[in-house]
């Protein structure tokens, strides 16, 4: 389709709602000390005069309302003008990022061009690696990193929250020796993530070295979040002291913090959620500065398939990230609960790719009846 040919698509109303899936029985979350009860998920619909609707889903969008008006009787594809306002509505208030995915979901549309192809067309498959979300027994994370092996994936993260690194060590300990050293383990210290009701402090340097020192001797892929999110200076210095790639930058807020964290060699990975921070369109951006600097740019994706579709179709589209996060931990978190509010699951290749579909956007569509049956506002 040319530019010519595209025709101009105006939007007529933004509707948001919210989901409540509630569990059979708790998730425990090895970052959260409260067992997690229900999934929450808010859908945001860009509805159009030309009746194409765009979907996107992420946070809450709290502050959102009343807003609307900014985009109302706005061209559709006029997302950098979006953007702008979306960036300003996020200083004020809370995240309003599924809106962005929205947008480029319906800019797909439109075009009638699947969103990894508007965002560079490099390649329609991403490499997957299984992130696992509890705190089992060693032996048993041990099955769990052999069943991903066998299912297809190349790589797996694990969590360290035991309350002793040492203990986190040898949990590590177990799974390496089980599935040898062709398959990559990564690790996430989680020492930037702190639920409300958490009061304890973040590892310190010489913790951070310390652990470090251990992981390399495991072959470990890269470290995640070993310090508090906002030690920059803390980072460098542990980047400078081990071989193991430091990565981190999931709760980063600001685009500009980006900046400083690639200036001042805090990071060999950068991790920015596009349903959490600056969208699609904040991101790419992202991603070509952490090209710049030789560095990688893989996003984080502990949301649901629809964010992690959207990550996967800017990745896909333009960057070159050796794998990107699939959350998939099951039992405790399977695709069932993950993306009860899609049609079908967003699931890997045999191989362990995620494969992009050639449909318009981003190419999911709803469980519509689910959505009626598990909507709470």
């Amino acid at each position: 389709m040319t530019e010519a040919s595209v025709p101009k698509v105006t939007i007529s109303a933004i509707e948001i709602t919210q989901h409540r899936l509630k569990f059979d029985k708790p998730f425990h979350a090895s970052w959260d000390t409260k067992p997690r009860l229900h999934w929450d998920a808010t859908i945001v619909r860009v509805h159009t005069d030309a009746g194409l609707t765009g979907i996107g889903s992420g946070d809450l969008m709290v502050g959102f309302a009343g807003h609307e008006h900014l985009f109302v009787g706005q061209d559709a594809l006029a997302i950098e003008r979006h953007w702008r306002i979306l960036n300003n509505i996020s200083f004020h208030y809370g995240r309003p990022w599924p809106l962005d995915l929205a947008l480029w979901d319906l800019a797909g549309k439109i075009t009638r061009q699947p969103c990894w192809k508007l965002l560079g067309g490099l390649s329609d498959r991403v490499r997957a690696y299984a992130s696992s979300g509890t705190l089992r027994e060693p032996a048993k994370l041990a099955d769990a990193a052999a069943a991903y092996l066998e299912r297809g994936f190349a790589a797996m993260k694990i969590r360290f929250h035991r309350g002793d690194w040492r203990k986190d060590v040898k949990a590590l300990e177990v799974v390496r020796k089980r599935v040898g050293f062709g398959f990559e383990l990564m690790v996430d210290c989680n020492q930037g993530w702190r639920s409300p009701q958490d009061t304890y402090p973040p590892w310190s340097l010489k913790d951070a070295v310390t652990v470090a020192r251990e992981l390399e001797k495991l072959g470990v892929y890269w470290m995640e979040e070993p310090l508090h999110r906002g030690d920059r200076e803390g980072m460098r210095r542990l980047r400078d002291m081990t071989d193991i790639r430091i990565a981190g930058g999931e709760m980063t807020r600001e685009l500009y913090e980006f900046r400083d964290l690639i200036a001042e060699g805090a990071l060999d990975v950068l991790q920015p959620d596009v349903a959490l921070v600056g969208g699609i369109t904040g991101l790419r951006r992202v991603g070509h500065m952490a090209a710049d600097h030789n560095l990688v740019f893989t996003p984080h994706t502990w949301t649901n398939g629809m964010g992690v579709m959207a990550n996967a179709q800017l990745v896909a589209g333009m960057a070159d990230a050796p794998f990107l996060e699939f959350p998939y931990d099951p039992p405790e978190w399977g695709l069932d609960r993950r993306d009860y509010m899609l049609a079908e699951p967003l699931d890997v290749e045999p191989d362990g790719y995620i494969v992009l579909p050639d449909r318009s956007g981003m190419g999911y569509e709803l469980a519509e009846d689910m959505l009626r049956k598990t909507r709470i506002g």
